[in-house]
């Protein structure tokens, strides 16, 4: 029998809407708000931010006993079909980072195969533990319990005494016993006429003969007991695997020159693009695999600076990374597949253009190499050769270089150190002493103090630098820092180094 995990978050709606917007120009909506739906002739909540839940609103109360309560409530409409859409995509995410079966359990929840799953995340019970944690990261409320059975698992997801909750194998009547029989996904009036003869729980449901339960309130009061107690099967729709982004050609006899190679290279990106182009995306990552006649197989990645689908362009990447592959005995078939890929709008700059920034980025990544190719961009630091990060190419910079005093044209990495006169705390050098030669400071400018990194909690958090910009008596400017306040040898002990020069 398999192991099935179900996924409820009970607040989807809201904390969905929150995440849309929380990019987009409008902002996230005003605090408290609530979602509504039109329920015959009335409007009705269909959701509520924390917020508004924490002062009382609950889904399907009236929108305006609602509003009577509370006069600056911001409302808006519910989108069922946009839920509907992104479960879908966290459907799919999962899929690929947790279980291989996913299923919608809509309109809030899904459904996970766990079985062969659990043991790559440390057993059942972390299984759920991380999973609900990293959504909770994410902002979304979560609840999470595995069974036997999916109507055993959906009935303690949602009403059972803990956030996760595993159900050891054949332990399902015990463990749905104390539940409410709402959890058995009955129609609201089975529920309440099952209330009204005092019949609470799912255990009172066990205690009762069979027969009488299914002529009082019919089969489906069976049917979802026996689905629960893993009696009756329920089917689940899964999640289909799209269609991997490949093209392979195989050949009739097997080819060993460059040329041919090249050849298959021009036959297979129209192919793998014109895909690529159904999707409405664009290749970030090409794995080109040429299968040998002895079974083994030569294998080319290629990656590009932003998605394209470029025949021309996607071409010349992998007639560059071709000319090493060794063909052994002959080459019998090749693949072009696209392990990752992007969303790319329809509008696609013809191949005869002169190539912009990100295919000129590309191809130098392919001769050179992927971590050859990068971009300074600020990284907050206190000290300067800690100030500046690698990052990709065509990275957008996440604001800008911070403004400071005059800064060094050529840092000197590690600072070096240097034998200077000075007045303790705050004044310049008068002289110091630089690989072995004298220069005596005529002019100077400082200090500007600089702070260890205090927010990381590391050794170094109560360092001190002075900073000073010196002038020596041929025009030469350096820039040097005094470790230390010059006056609490905790801050540094007091030496000087030089860290820059100005100019050449």
């Amino acid at each position: 029998m398999p192991r099935l995990v179900s996924l409820w978050l009970p607040n989807w709606p809201a904390e969905r809407l929150l995440r849309a917007r929380r990019s987009a120009p409008a902002g996230p909506p005003p605090e408290p708000f609530v979602l509504v739906r039109t329920s015959g002739n009335r409007q009705e909540v269909a959701a509520a931010s924390q917020q508004a839940l924490h002062l009382g609103v609950r889904p399907g109360e009236p929108l305006a006993r609602v509003r009577a309560r509370l006069p600056g409530l911001h409302a808006e409409p519910h989108d069922a079909a946009a839920d509907a859409e992104a479960l879908e995509r966290l459907g799919h995410w999962l899929r690929q980072r947790m279980s291989p079966l996913v299923a919608l359990d809509l309109p809030d929840g899904l459904f996970l195969e766990a079985e062969g799953a659990s043991h790559l995340f440390g057993g059942e019970a972390r299984m759920l533990d991380g999973l609900v944690a990293r959504l909770g990261r994410a902002g979304l409320s979560a609840r999470a319990a595995l069974a036997d059975t999916a109507g055993a698992a959906h009935a303690l997801a949602r009403f059972g005494p803990a956030a996760t909750l595993v159900v050891p194998p054949h332990a399902q009547p015990e463990a749905l016993a104390p539940l409410p029989v709402a959890a058995l996904r009955l129609p609201p009036e089975d529920t309440a006429g099952l209330v009204r003869l005092g019949i609470a729980s799912i255990g009172d449901l066990l205690a009762l003969p069979r027969a009488s339960l299914g002529r009082r309130f019919g089969l489906d009061l069976l049917r979802r007991l026996d689905q629960a107690l893993g009696r009756a099967g329920e089917p689940l729709a899964f999640l289909p695997h799209p269609e991997p982004l490949a093209a392979t050609l195989r050949l009739a006899e097997p080819v060993s020159h460059a040329e041919a190679l090249h050849a298959l290279i021009d036959r297979l990106v129209p192919l793998l693009c014109q895909k690529l182009a159904q999707r409405g995306q664009g290749a970030r990552r090409l794995d080109l695999l040429f299968q040998r006649l002895d079974g083994s197989v030569a294998a080319v990645r290629a990656g590009t600076a932003a998605p394209s689908r470029e025949v021309a362009h996607l071409s010349r990447l992998l007639h560059l990374l071709v000319e090493g592959v060794d063909p052994g005995f002959g080459i019998e078939a090749a693949t072009l597949a696209c392990p990752l890929a992007a969303p790319l709008p329809p509008e696609q700059r013809g191949a005869d253009m002169a190539p912009g920034m990100a295919e000129t980025v590309d191809r130098l990544a392919a001769r050179l190499g992927e971590g050859a190719v990068f971009r300074l961009a600020p990284r907050a630091a206190a000290f300067p050769e800690s100030s500046v990060a690698r990052a990709s190419p065509l990275a957008p910079v996440a604001g800008g270089w911070p403004a400071h005093l005059p800064r060094p044209t050529r840092l000197v990495e590690p600072p070096e150190r240097v034998e200077a006169i000075a007045m303790l705390p705050d004044r310049p050098p008068a002289l110091f002493v630089w690989r072995g030669r004298r220069h005596r400071v005529r002019a100077a400018d400082g200090p500007e103090r600089m702070h260890g990194e205090w927010w990381t909690g590391t050794a170094g958090e109560g360092a001190v630098r002075d900073y000073f910009l010196v002038e020596d008596e041929e025009g030469t400017r350096f820039w040097l820092f005094r470790r230390g306040d010059g006056e609490d040898p905790a801050t540094g002990d007091f030496s000087w180094h030089l860290h820059g020069l100005f100019g050449g």
